[in-house]
């Protein structure tokens, strides 16, 4: 395989949700996969709509999933090179001028709809004089300009469907340039493509007539054509499509609602595959697990629930390495003997730092039984603890009382924590030490 060169091309209109950040983890991660690069273009034509502060937002997102790409810029920068493929389309007669209205082009679609007639573009533009031309300009009309299509099957095999094709005598001729100058997405994707040398354009299944189109605007312009992937789209657990105004399955609302990051990368990409969803310790191994050829044909429905279980899995097996600076971020100290004791009990992160004032104090204990904890106040061994403290402890301690099971273990949990449930007190016991233990056994807020 050539060695990938990728690319996710956000419009900068609005924050990204999961439905449209899921094609740049399939592209990141094919990149990663096959030792490849990764592009960050911000189709920004739209000029009235595309915001900067949405541009450096999708970055932000996009870190926060863990993507940085190795490549950044913007289409407005770049209007040059789309002036000059437009010039070689007109010279070529691929890019014709049109000068109906807005109205009149609908008003011709409902009568051809009407007829029972497909409602595409019948190039009525390509019959007209110079001298019509002309007069219409002097009308003031000024003129879009669409493609011509070649009205033939246009076939390719796709890294995720396999053999596709598009009958693009079905197509109307496209749109490239508005009537005041400004580029549609078609033309400056393209042009980009080229320039940049992209091999793999892997995008959502959305875009598979664009493909046929713009399989035709490469070949027109003369250049070779990269391999194409359509994956399935993502809808919410009850199959609605998403949308920037579901701003709960936003990037940005999925980071503030304290989800780990590699459960959202996770369940984006392996639901609706073959491969099933499970937790990843980093986006490497989920790489490895992610084959465009297992990406199923139906929607892929990302369920919150599903999303809630697989980000407390995520945290339950993730390494103190990966955790360390987000802990030290939430004052939370303790090191890797910490977060091992009470990973298994999270289900959100920020968690962590609730353990630590359970460990720091001070909180005041719960004493079910003063004459219990007074026993077992006088059994505690001397320090320091260590992983086998908390065993002969409580050996001691059923032994002197005759306790055994809960009636054992939960008066301890109580005193020791100040709650009923929790880590294993074998491994919080150390970590809490000796001294505050004595004291939360004797009722001391400690």
């Amino acid at each position: 395989m050539t060695t990938p060169l990728v690319r996710f091309a956000p419009s900068p209109t609005g924050y990204l949700h999961i439905g449209n950040a899921r094609p740049a983890l399939f592209n990141w991660l094919f990149a990663r996969r096959h030792g490849g690069r990764f592009l960050l273009r911000y189709d920004d034509t739209d000029i009235a709509r595309s915001k900067a502060e949405f541009a450096d937002a999708i970055a932000e997102d996009l870190a926060w999933l863990g993507i940085i790409p190795d490549e950044t810029f913007r289409q407005s920068d770049r209007v040059a090179l789309y002036e000059d493929a437009a010039r070689r389309l007109r010279e070529s007669g691929r890019l014709y001028p049109c000068y109906e209205t807005a109205d009149e082009l609908d008003r011709r679609r409902k009568r051809q709809l009407a007829r029972g007639q497909p409602p595409i573009y019948d190039r009525a533009a390509l019959k007209l004089t110079a001298a019509e031309r002309a007069a219409l300009e002097a009308e003031g009309r000024k003129p879009h300009w669409r493609f011509k299509l070649d009205a033939r099957v246009v076939a390719w095999n796709d890294l995720v469907r396999g053999e596709a094709h598009v009958d693009c005598a079905s197509l109307s001729d496209q749109v490239l340039i508005r009537e005041d100058g400004s580029y549609l997405y078609h033309l400056p994707s393209v042009v980009d493509d080229i320039a940049t040398g992209i091999t793999h354009i892997i995008r959502g299944e959305d875009h598979v007539t664009n493909t046929a189109v713009h399989i035709q605007i490469f070949e027109a312009l003369g250049a070779a054509l990269p391999a194409f992937g359509h994956v399935n789209l993502l809808t919410t657990a009850s199959g609605e499509g998403l949308s920037k105004r579901l701003g709960h399955l936003s990037l940005r609302g999925l980071r503030d609602s304290g989800v780990e990051a590699l459960a959202v990368a996770a369940l984006a990409v392996l639901v609706g595959s073959s491969d099933s969803v499970r937790p990843v310790s980093s986006l490497d191994e989920l790489a490895g697990l992610v084959d465009l050829g297992h990406v199923s044909r139906a929607p892929a429905k990302f369920d919150e629930h599903e999303l809630d279980a697989l980000s407390a899995r995520t945290l339950h097996q993730l390494p103190y390495e990966a955790v360390a600076q987000r802990l030290q971020a939430l004052g939370v100290e303790g090191g890797e003997n910490f977060w091992l004791a009470v990973r298994g009990n999270l289900a959100r992160l920020a968690e962590a730092k609730d353990w630590w004032q359970v460990v720091q104090g001070p909180l005041l204990p719960v004493i079910a039984d003063p004459a219990f904890a007074a026993t077992a106040a006088s059994l505690l061994p001397p320090g320091p603890f260590d992983a086998t403290t908390w065993k002969s402890w409580t050996q001691a301690v059923g032994a002197a009382t005759g306790a055994k099971g809960k009636a054992l273990f939960m008066p301890l949990r109580q005193a020791l924590t100040g709650l009923d449930h929790g880590p294993e007190l074998a491994a919080l016991l150390p970590l809490i030490g000796r001294e505050k233990a004595l004291q939360r056994l004797q009722g001391e807020a400690a």
